[in-house]
């Protein structure tokens, strides 16, 4: 790494969102030589994004990242603003002011939606939910999901679908010690549930599962995993797709499918039912989910591009829970293009574009860049990307004051912002909390507790 310029004034960043990539673009920017000042801004008054209120309580080695965002956090030339929410409490175009760039980092946190009928009913949930809530996300923290139904059913197959299987099927005994939020531990010890349905719209080739996840959905304590062995013979495109070396996760996977299929049915055990080629066309029920409906599909096309086409063959399946996991989208910015369809800003390697043109002084990364794909670390070299791009572009010739007009702006709106240092006091305050539950920490789940604890 090379030596600061400290020559030129400083160029003034501010980074919108705190989780990965938001924190990788930091390091990039810090490690780059150049004499820069870093405004991070998140809307929550706790930093680290999903891999603080995604990653599953019972994966705690998936946390520690937070390890890394914590040492670039605590650099002289980088400011927390927690508890403010761009375009509310200020907006893009207002940092574009202070700031001689911006960059976009905040995520793509909404579902894709689902449209059939029947998906409002109450026991229909989206996963980001229920994650949330059995996370403590503040803005999940008064859901409720009933569980005294036998049966419930997820649809996808990917990590996240993975992630509320488990959560569902595990004995509670072997959540006490995670960082579950308690009000989440205190209902999932009531649960009912008998049965999880994990449903995809293709073959057992295409689900999205890592195999290490699969693999452990099959050894769950007190749990059986299923699947139907009809429903996991490949048609020959499938097969082929399997030959190819870097589809090894998949290959691997029906290796998993395959002995599921093989497992004897054994009462008394909870169960995961593994099912392929079927899509949701309904949702059932007067008041409440009481059955989902399933169209069967088939595979159509040549590998690699093979599709899931609508059969004339259904079936349905009693139930009380639907959770849905079938991806998610970015939220418009005010200001901001956006690309609807694919739910992320439109750019070139991180330059955001309007049509054609590149807008001066903005950029993205993470999934609000690329779409939500690939894992934690994934979001690096995607932020290096971005930094270097923002880099090459830019020019300490105009003066930007940064952080200096940033806090009086905030403070003349009466905006109540937390810094990393107040961060710490809440963090110290949740790991006590979680000493006396024998718990690595207990969260708290509402933004004016983690205010009322700053006041004091």
């Amino acid at each position: 790494m090379s030596g600061k310029d400290t020559s030129r004034q400083k160029l003034q960043i501010a980074i919108v969102g705190s989780g990965p990539s938001g924190f990788y673009a930091a390091e990039a920017l810090l490690r780059s030589g150049r004499n820069v000042s870093i405004d991070m801004i998140e809307r929550l008054p706790t930093p680290y994004g999903l891999v603080r209120s995604g990653v599953a309580p019972d994966h705690p080695k998936l946390k520690q990242s937070i390890a890394v965002y914590d040492g670039i956090a605590r650099d002289e030339n980088f400011s927390f603003f927690g508890n403010v929410a761009a375009g509310r409490d200020v907006s893009i175009g207002e940092l574009q002011g202070t700031h001689h760039a911006v960059l976009l980092a905040c995520g793509a946190h909404e579902d894709r939606p689902l449209a059939i009928p029947g998906v409002g009913l109450a026991g229909s949930h989206s996963a980001t939910e229920f994650v949330g809530w059995y996370n403590g996300h503040p803005d999940f923290r008064d859901r409720s999901f009933d569980l005294s139904h036998d049966v419930a059913v997820v649809i996808g197959q990917g990590n996240v679908a993975a992630d509320v299987c488990r959560i569902l099927a595990k004995p509670v005994d072997d959540l006490r010690e995670s960082d579950i939020a308690e009000h989440a531990l205190n209902a999932l010890a009531e649960s009912k549930i008998k049965e999880v349905h994990v449903v995809g719209r293709r073959g057992p080739a295409h689900a999205k599962f890592t195999a290490k996840e699969l693999r452990e959905l099959g050894g769950i304590a007190g749990v059986t995993a299923h699947a139907k062995p009809e429903e996991c013979v490949l048609n020959d495109e499938s097969r082929i797709e399997l030959e190819d070396r870097a589809n090894f996760n998949a290959a691997k996977n029906l290796e998993h499918f395959v002995k599921f299929a093989e497992q004897i049915e054994t009462s008394g055990r909870r169960k995961i039912r593994f099912r392929f080629c079927l899509s949701p066309t309904a949702l059932l029920g007067k008041d409440r989910v009481e059955a989902i409906c399933l169209v069967r599909n088939r595979l159509d096309g040549p590998p690699f591009s093979q599709k899931a086409r609508a059969t004339d063959q259904t079936e349905t399946i009693p139930c009380g829970l639907v959770l849905r996991s079938i991806g998610y989208r970015g939220v418009p910015l005010c200001g901001v293009p956006f690309d609807d369809t694919g739910g992320v800003v439109p750019n070139a390697a991180g330059r955001v574009m309007d049509g054609g043109k590149r807008l001066r002084g903005l950029y993205v990364t993470g999934w609000l860049k690329r779409g939500p794909t690939g894992i934690i670390g994934t979001n690096r070299a995607d932020s290096i990307e971005t930094v270097e791009n923002l880099l090459a572009d830019a020019s300490e010739a105009e003066t930007k004051s940064g952080v200096d007009a940033l806090r009086p702006l905030l403070a003349e709106r009466g905006v109540r912002w937390v810094s990393f240092a107040e961060w710490l006091k809440i963090d110290a305050a949740e790991i006590e909390r979680g000493k006396k539950r024998g718990k690595p920490r207990e969260k708290f789940t509402r933004i004016d507790e983690m205010l009322d604890l700053l006041a004091r």
